[in-house]
């Protein structure tokens, strides 16, 4: 049996996804961005999810640079930012383990 510890992982990706409540959530999200660019209403349709709760998670990714925000008329869309990109083997990992990382 594999042991996972966040010194497995880069840091700061895996206390946004794995380190706090909400880390499924997240991920759905960032899965979501990963298809395409959308703004926050855009994300709130396509998942089912409370626009305050896509807010506060974007806020997590910008923040931590995992995503981009671009005004684009009147709307504000957000991409997948390089950080995320360079470390998208290691976000897969994490999903692919997240039950055992959250469990274990």
């Amino acid at each position: 049996m594999t042991q996972w510890s966040s010194t497995t992982f880069h840091k700061d990706l895996f206390n946004i996804l794995i380190g706090r409540p909400g880390g499924n959530t997240s991920m759905i999200i960032l899965d979501e961005i990963l298809k395409k660019p959308q703004n926050a209403n855009q994300l709130a349709r396509a998942l089912g999810y409370d626009y305050k709760t896509i807010r506060y998670h974007l806020k997590i990714f910008c923040n931590h640079n995992y995503v981009e925000k671009e005004k684009l008329n009147s709307y504000t869309y957000y991409f997948p930012s390089e950080k995320l990109i360079k470390n998208l083997d290691e976000y897969k990992l994490i999903k692919e383990n997240y039950s055992k990382l959250v469990d274990g």
